[in-house]
């Protein structure tokens, strides 16, 4: 499949995985950032990431400062999702197979999701799915990126 530009030059599409995943993950950046928005309003706390009030001190979720908890889970999806796009971007451009690509974003879309609905936002902030939310995005970061060097190892003389 191609579109093409100028006078009729086709050109191949050159990252159909890549492009086709941005969508589930935009749409759960975006419920996560209208996670912070609601906690902002509903507590008129227009800036800084914690309540100002004295009430939500411990790990309990129940006595957890809500702003704080909905910043870090919106936040730790934008410590690892932008790299991991990289990475996988990369892989794509360099003859990554489509096939691997599909399953190792579904899996990193799971883990993440898991790490916040069943880890952040599990008791204590301590659910089973922020381990493996945490662990398999390292490794989803660390196999990536080994698999896309190990895609161009010929420009290494291998």
């Amino acid at each position: 499949m191609s579109s093409t530009i100028g006078l009729g030059v086709p050109v191949p599409k050159m990252l159909p995985v890549t492009g086709a995943w941005t969508l589930p993950f935009t749409a759960y950046l975006l419920f996560l950032s209208n996670r912070v928005v609601y906690q902002r309003i509903k507590n008129k706390q227009f800036m800084g990431d914690k309540l100002k009030s004295d009430n939500t001190k411990g790990t309990d979720n129940t006595n957890m400062d809500p702003l704080f908890l909905e910043n870090r889970c919106h936040q730790n999806f934008l410590e690892n999702v932008p790299l991991a796009f990289t990475l996988a971007a990369i892989a794509e451009l360099n003859g990554a197979d489509r096939t691997i690509l599909n399953y190792a974003l579904a899996a990193l879309f799971a883990l993440r999701i898991g790490h916040v609905e069943l880890g952040i936002r599990g008791k204590d902030a301590m659910g089973p799915g922020r381990l493996l939310g945490l662990l398999g995005s390292q490794a989803f970061l660390g196999g990536m990126a080994a698999y896309g060097t190990y895609l161009v190892k010929g420009y290494w003389g291998y």
